[in-house]
């Protein structure tokens, strides 16, 4: 994860749990399908950053940005 800058659902949700939260769901509405995460420069080949410049530029502005999660949890009282 960190050469990549991928981080899974699994870790974050193990991650919140460890510190108390309870994990409600998940939804893919900021999911992008097109994200293969196998980037030469991982998440930072994507646009924003653009990691590789010109090179194959237009390829990754067709992919967008990056896969994303959207996680739901809640703190028990």
């Amino acid at each position: 994860m960190i050469d990549s800058g991928y981080i899974t659902e699994d870790f974050i949700i193990h991650l919140a749990q460890s510190i108390g939260f309870d994990f409600v769901g998940s939804s893919e509405v900021n999911a992008n399908p097109l994200d293969t995460k196998d980037h030469p420069y991982g998440v930072w080949t994507l646009p924003p950053t653009l990691g590789l410049g010109e090179t194959n530029k237009d390829h990754y502005l067709a992919i967008g940005e990056s896969d994303r999660m959207t996680l739901m949890f809640i703190k028990p009282k």
